[in-house]
Parts: C-alpha cells; structure tokens; sequence
C-alpha cells in the first residue's frame, strides 16, 4: 500500500457483507480514502440486502468485478468464504494468482478448495453452527474479528493511528469531535478551550500533533 497498492475483498453472501463491513469502517475510522480497502459481493450491491439468486456460482464473476477497479501486482486480494467452496471466490483468487497478485483468504474449514488456491490461507475452524448450515452465526463471527484484526494491524502499520487513538478519524459528529478534543488535551497537556480551538481551526487531529511535534522539535534544536 506505500507503493500504492490497495486491499481487496471478495465474498458471497455472509461472507461477501462482513468484507464490505469492514471496507466500509476504514475511511471513518482511519481517515484513508474509500479506494484503499475495497469490498466486493457476489452479486453486486443489491446483494447486501437481498439474496441474488446463482450469483455466488458463477467462476468468472468475480474477476470481472475486479478487473472493473484495475487490480494489479501492487494489490492484494483476500477471497471469505465460511466453507471454503464458494466457485465466485474461488474463481477470483484463482485468476489474481494467476496475475501474479497476492491472494489469502479466511475460510472455517481445513484443507478447503479454496485455501488450495492463495498463497496465504486463514482457518477458522468454529465447529458445527447451532442451525446447521447459518454461517452468519459461529462462522461470520469468527471472520469479522480475523477482518478487524487485519484491517486494524494494517492502518497500524502505515502510521494511520497514534498509541491507541484514532487520531486520523473523520470528524463527523459531536461525539467525534469531543473524543478528538481529549485526544488533543491528554496528548499535548493543554485546556479545553485550547483544543477546541485548535481543532475548529485544522479539522484534523494528527494535523495538529505534528504541527506541535515539529514546534517541539525545532525549539530542541534552538
């Protein structure tokens, strides 16, 4: 991603939403734009609320749908899928390999289909669902915490959070606003007014801790 690659993910169903989920918390929470982390369903967006009937049994779906956005080498592909047997997402990760890009996946079986076909698989292996068969349930639950934990090390790692604050987040609501506020006073030792100030002024959190670390920085020098 520091040459400009992005994360994608596909996934039918369950599977499909809990990418799409997690994509969709990056830019609010992190302050990245909505083009670092994007996810795909089979089925496209009507998906997310109604089942769309064969879409997950297509092979060459879903290389169709991410041809549409560019991929390339600098990309990297994680394919979800609960059984591990999804042809939508196997398809994918079948075809970006053989485009010499980098594949994982997260599946809760061992030895599937699909973690045959990425260089990095993931097993989640949950056991039997309460109702057999409802992958939203043991399953579901088990990938979306895989998904935060690599979406989260990501931003960690390309410096989009300080300590433990999400220090690049988007600003929109109060409630945002005031958790940026004691961000600021517990970081830089500073009143409320202060703070409120200084955020009205630079709408940015870590705007206005660089802006006092190279303060700080240049009077050690002096």
């Amino acid at each position: 991603m520091n040459k400009g690659g992005r994360l994608f993910y596909i996934g039918a169903g369950t599977s499909g939403r809990l990418g799409i989920l997690d994509a969709s918390e990056c830019p609010p929470t992190f302050g990245v734009s909505d083009d670092w982390v994007i996810g795909l369903i089979a089925g496209g967006d009507r998906a997310l609320r109604k089942a769309v009937e064969n879409a997950e049994d297509d092979l060459d779906q879903a290389w169709l749908d991410l041809k549409a956005y560019d991929i390339n080498e600098n990309d990297v592909l994680i394919g979800i899928a609960a059984s591990g047997t999804t042809p939508y997402v196997i398809g994918g990760v079948r075809k970006a390999r053989e485009n010499k890009i980098t594949t994982a996946c997260i599946v809760c079986n061992n030895k599937s289909p699909l973690s045959f076909e990425v260089a990095h698989p993931i097993e989640l292996v949950v056991g039997p669902e309460f109702v057999t068969g409802s992958t939203r349930m043991k399953a579901g639950t088990a990938q979306k915490l895989v998904l935060n934990m690599i979406s989260t090390t990501l931003m960690i790692k390309l410096g989009r959070v300080k300590g433990n604050k999400m220090v690049n987040m988007q600003l929109s609501n109060k409630k945002l606003v005031n958790r940026g506020v004691k961000m600021i006073i517990e970081e830089l030792k500073i009143e409320e007014d202060l703070a409120n100030k200084l955020l009205d002024e630079h709408k940015s959190v870590k705007k206005i801790l660089d802006i006092y670390k190279a303060k700080s920085a240049d009077n050690n020098l002096n």
